[in-house]
């Protein structure tokens, strides 16, 4: 067997690890969720082998759960924080199912915002009707353009697109933050890096500020789970998503089969970054109302862990983004109430992704919930 055939033999294994092929309550469910209890409870232990004390760490626990949930605030900014990375990973756990790996979506979460905060600020005294969805148009093509090019020169010179998309990325950064000091992008009332501001009628309408101002929750939510039917309708109710799933559980019989290879891989890669462009429209027209150097904050490469913890259905996508939403937006509390560095996060985030992608040590420390399907 030659080395390159090892790699993609491996290639696959990792693959048919990300995705089920079904809503198996098992794999999607039971498993994340028990991988977020040892993950928590790992996270303790390192609290407390770090000096903090045992009721600190009740705390800070407490303060997790009040800043993700507690309050009207904590859920509109779990919310907030969910909507972007559930648009993103939808997009990488598409690639996953075609067989692609996906690693462009920070990039395509910035050339998405580049399109959209460019409609945004243009046509000024066009209906929101119009405005917002070209502004979100644009950005779903902004996206999808950028991973295109990933996904025709991996049909046309078999060139890698983990590679491709990783330098895509590096390139979408340095082209922003060249486009925000030049006209026609940069605020001509300011001399540093930040863009012209969207205007009123392109804003993803936030949703609860008749209660309080400050709650951030925005229009994007419904963009987030329209995507969420969209992404299973095509891959489970339509012959083009047949064809997704079939060339990555084996393209060489799907190839056999007579099916497209070259543009299976580009139609999904375009896809998957019309998903990304729209996480960073919703940046950009919803939460922030423009472009500046780091305006994507690392979503795109968040949404990668969003993506394997969710096993690449649309539903467990959907539910992940949740949870790191509120890992996210309860963090912040907990830095804030219990002085427990916002670090920890991460740590319990890259935990639960090591324990999703290894079921059986859930198995092994929780076997009563599996105990009925035991081999």
């Amino acid at each position: 067997m030659s080395e390159q055939t090892k790699r993609e033999s491996l290639s696959e294994q990792l693959l048919q690890r990300a995705t089920v092929s079904r809503f198996d309550v098992e794999q999607v469910v039971i498993v994340p969720v028990l991988a977020v209890v040892l993950a928590l409870i790992i996270g303790g232990v390192v609290m407390l082998a770090t000096g903090v004390a045992p009721q600190a760490v009740a705390q800070s626990y407490a303060a997790l759960f009040t800043g993700s949930l507690g309050s009207v605030y904590a859920l509109s900014e779990t919310l907030t924080a969910a909507t972007p990375l559930t648009l993103a990973a939808l997009g990488i756990a598409l690639g996953f199912r075609a067989g692609l790996f996906n690693i462009g979506a920070e990039g395509q979460i910035i050339l998405g915002g580049i399109g959209a905060v460019v409609v945004g600020f243009s046509f000024a005294g066009l209906p929101i009707y119009l405005h917002l969805p070209l502004a979100l148009l644009a950005g779903a093509l902004g996206g999808a353009a950028w991973a295109a090019i990933a996904g025709w020169l991996r049909a046309a010179t078999g060139a890698h697109e983990v590679i491709i998309t990783i330098m895509l990325n590096l390139t979408s950064m340095r082209l922003l933050t060249y486009l925000l000091r030049n006209p026609p992008i940069q605020n001509p009332e300011r001399t540093d890096p930040i863009s012209k501001s969207v205007l009123e009628s392109a804003q993803l309408p936030h949703l609860l500020d008749w209660l309080e101002p400050n709650l951030r929750l925005d229009a994007g939510i419904f963009v987030a789970i329209a995507a969420v039917v969209f992404v299973y309708w095509i891959l489970f109710r339509t012959t083009i998503g047949f064809e997704f799933r079939a060339s990555g559980l084996n393209p060489d019989a799907a190839r056999y089969a007579g099916m497209r290879s070259g543009f299976i891989i580009v139609a999904v890669m375009a896809l998957s970054g019309a998903l990304a462009g729209l996480a960073g429209a919703n940046q950009v027209l919803g939460v922030i109302g423009r472009v500046s150097p780091n305006f994507s904050g690392g979503i795109g490469f968040d949404a990668i862990a969003v993506a394997l913890l969710g096993r690449s259905h649309p539903v467990g996508v959907l539910i992940a983004g949740l949870l790191f939403g509120a890992l996210q937006a309860g963090g912040r509390q907990m830095q804030a109430s219990a002085g427990v560095s916002l670090d920890l996060i991460s740590i319990i985030q890259a935990l639960i992704i090591i324990f999703v992608a290894a079921p059986v040590l859930i198995r092994k420390v929780f076997p009563w919930p599996f105990r009925s399907k035991a081999k």
